[in-house]
């Protein structure tokens, strides 16, 4: 990349620069979009690492000593953006969502626990009942988990004694939901396999029997893990989705920095979270430098992102403090007022180059969040230096985000809001911003609004990595690294702007991947 255009007078953002088109021998579907994500998960097909020899060998050493996403794409710690139905999609999709913490402890912990419980290769920890369990608790327990069926145990070690499913359920009345589930279960001739069973083997049994869930016990009898026809059907629909070694989709969630940290970090770890984000808007601090020493003091082997930052000072500080990737931007997003506000903060693009600077010389990654408006800024922000995007306003339209879906003059929107707004920073994120806690007083750093609504998670991230692989094309990249190291970026005027969007013409018909902001 051509580094004379970012100097230290002036500060450049994605709206500044255009890639130059260069010799290819590349097609868009044959580009590859890996990039790590920390120092121990990879987005992607992860790059080769120079000590391999052969395909073969680094792709055995990725499976024992990585955890592999399909695509650059996070979604942000925002409470009109990421809860777990959301996480869940995206995670299918190959990318990774972070829970946002404008909730109490319990709850988030129950967010994770749903993605890494929503499927698996076999899912090795099933929610169960007891035999004298009531019908309303097996109800509950099917409606917050979204499953058809549970199985029952008894005892310390878990003796499979029956399983209960919507077809034992399908006659119960109103006035059966305080029997207990013994009464209803399938308890005789029940169809189980040992542990070990592949998933091939479970697919024979599970059509043979015309079944949807195989319990797997030990020799004792005792429930060892539970593989579901729904679980395998999933596999073959997301092919690369994002999981862990135990076939569970990945999810991160966000903690603060506060005297909850501990407990929240751990409630999120007991439910299995593969990645926290210690999310504030201002990470070059001594409290956040001293949340990531205790989250790594207490569980070293947790990948920590942390944030938000836009300079080289910054970016050292946080790694030297154990931070496994880094975040990038400061009054970037959307729907921030901190650089109008507070007047502090960095045009994207050159914090972006100079985090990746400092970050890259130590094999930290950086993580650009915020100011991405079209996929094209997604090749923009890899070609600076990123290793992935993190995503609030493109994904808050979505079907699967929390967000209120609203009519506003004949169209579709849904509610959107930054976690420096008014609303927010009065919940438990309070500490994102510090800002007049002692006094009670409240300086919002963000606002409130809406987003067009922009259909499914699958059809949009279709069209966001489509545009991904259409820039690597034009730059001649077949890998991100390549988009990083090869790609020559040019200065543009306003002028050059206008003439990039659609000019001198009424659209008639709108593009799934394009909406005028000029």
């Amino acid at each position: 990349m051509n580094e004379d255009l970012f100097t230290e007078n002036e500060a450049l953002t994605f709206d500044d620069l255009l890639i130059v088109p260069g010799y290819t021998e590349v097609l868009p579907d044959q580009t590859d979009v890996s990039a790590r994500l920390t120092r121990n998960i990879l987005l992607g097909i992860p790059i080769l690492s120079a000590a391999m020899d052969t395909v073969t060998e680094a792709r055995s050493a990725r499976l024992t000593r990585n955890i592999l996403l399909g695509i650059p794409i996070l979604s942000a710690a925002m409470d009109t953006v990421t809860e777990a139905r959301l996480a869940i999609a995206l995670a299918r999709e190959g990318g990774l969502g972070i829970i946002h913490r404008n909730m109490p402890i319990e709850r988030q912990a129950e967010e994770v626990d749903k993605v890494k419980r929503s499927e698996s290769g076999m899912i090795v920890d099933p929610v169960t009942l007891s035999p004298s369990a009531t019908l309303q608790d097996a109800e509950d327990l099917m409606a917050n988990f979204h499953i058809s069926g549970i199985p029952i145990t008894q005892g310390k070690k878990g003796k499979l004694v029956g399983i209960l499913t919507n077809r034992d359920l399908r006659f119960s009345s109103a006035s059966d939901l305080k029997r207990p589930v013994s009464e209803f279960m399938t308890s005789r001739n029940l169809i189980t396999a040992p542990v070990g069973t592949t998933l091939e083997q479970a697919k024979a049994i599970l059509q043979q029997h015309r079944i949807e869930k195989l319990p797997l016990v030990d020799d004792e009898g005792d429930l060892k893990g539970l593989i579901t026809v729904k679980d395998i059907q999933k596999k073959r629909d997301y092919p690369s989705a994002a999981t862990d070694s135990k076939g569970r989709l990945l999810v991160g969630a966000a903690v603060g920095v506060g005297a909850d940290l501990e407990a929240r970090a751990g409630a999120l770890v007991e439910k299995g979270v593969d990645v926290v984000a210690v999310d504030t808007a201002h990470g070059h601090s001594a409290g956040v430098l001293r949340a990531v020493e205790r989250i790594k003091k207490n569980w070293p082997d947790l990948p920590v992102l942390a944030g938000n930052v836009v300079t080289p000072q910054g970016t050292d500080a946080l790694i030297a403090a154990g931070a496994d990737g880094i975040k990038v931007g400061v009054g970037s997003g959307s729907i921030c007022t901190t650089r109008v506000i507070s007047g502090a903060g960095m045009p994207q693009m050159t914090a972006i180059f100079e985090c990746a600077r400092a970050a890259h010389a130590k094999g930290i990654p950086i993580i650009a969040d915020g100011g991405i408006k079209y996929s094209g800024d997604i090749t923009k922000a890899i070609a600076a230096g990123a290793d992935a995007v993190m995503l609030g306003g493109l994904l808050a339209g979505l079907d699967e985000s929390p967000g209120e879906l609203v009519l506003y003059e004949g169209r579709q929107f849904k509610q959107y809001r930054g976690m420096g707004s008014l609303g927010a920073i009065q919940g438990y994120g309070k500490d994102r911003y510090a800002s007049g806690q002692g006094s009670g007083k409240l300086v919002p750093e963000g606002i409130e609004g809406i987003v067009p609504y922009r259909g499914t998670m699958h059809d949009y991230v279709y069209q966001l990595v489509g545009g991904l692989r259409s820039g690597m094309g034009y730059a001649g990249a077949a890998t991100l690294d390549d988009l990083k190291n090869k790609t020559r970026l040019r200065r543009i005027t306003n002028a050059g702007l206008i003439e990039s969007h659609p000019h001198d013409v009424t659209i008639t018909r709108e593009a799934p991947n394009y909406q005028s902001r000029v």
